[in-house]
């Protein structure tokens, strides 16, 4: 390889990289927001009789986290969840005050999102009766539960922004 070798930012189109940077930026803001909104709102949520018996099911069947029935009773349960998403939307949305809080934050989403997909090997009624198949997912709770992936990534990428927004803090300190 030559020594002056251009380097791959020229294989962009010119300027790209910098006005994209910006709304990499902001899609990168929008994400951190979106995440804590979202646990933020679902958290709320299990404080309410219909979300506690919404979520029954899925704790009961769940090998991960069916023993918050035996601990706390289904409303408890429920409760247990619902304290963990708000602490974890709080935690996100700190981002803007260090980076270091989001950390806890992304990692807490991470394992939400680890355990909701998991649902879909323990509930019943993910598979679509009638059909066969992998992709013969039920609009509920299959295509609910498969939706979680996404927010897997979404939590990874703010637990590795943050960790490197932090490094970056560390070094300027």
């Amino acid at each position: 390889m030559e020594k002056d070798a251009p380097v791959a930012a020229d294989r962009w189109p010119r300027g790209g990289i910098v006005e994209h940077g910006r709304l990499a930026m902001l899609g990168g803001w929008w994400i951190t927001f979106a995440l804590a909104i979202v646990f933020l709102w679902f958290g709320s949520l299990k404080f309410t009789a219909y979300e506690e018996s919404g979520v029954a099911g899925f704790i009961m069947n769940s090998p991960l986290i069916g023993w918050l029935h035996g601990v706390f009773g289904i409303a408890g349960g429920a409760k247990f969840l619902g304290v963990f998403e708000i602490l974890t939307g709080l935690l996100i949305a700190a981002r803007v005050i260090d980076p270091r809080l989001s950390i806890i934050g992304g990692a807490m989403g991470m394992i939400t999102f680890f355990i909701t997909p998991t649902l879909m090997l323990s509930t019943p009624g993910v598979i679509q009766p009638g059909f066969e198949g992998p992709f013969a997912l039920s609009p509920m709770p299959g295509q609910f539960l498969l939706k979680d992936l996404i927010s897997f990534g979404a939590c990874l990428w703010v637990l590795g922004t943050s960790l490197a927004e932090a490094r970056a803090r560390r070094r300027v300190s």
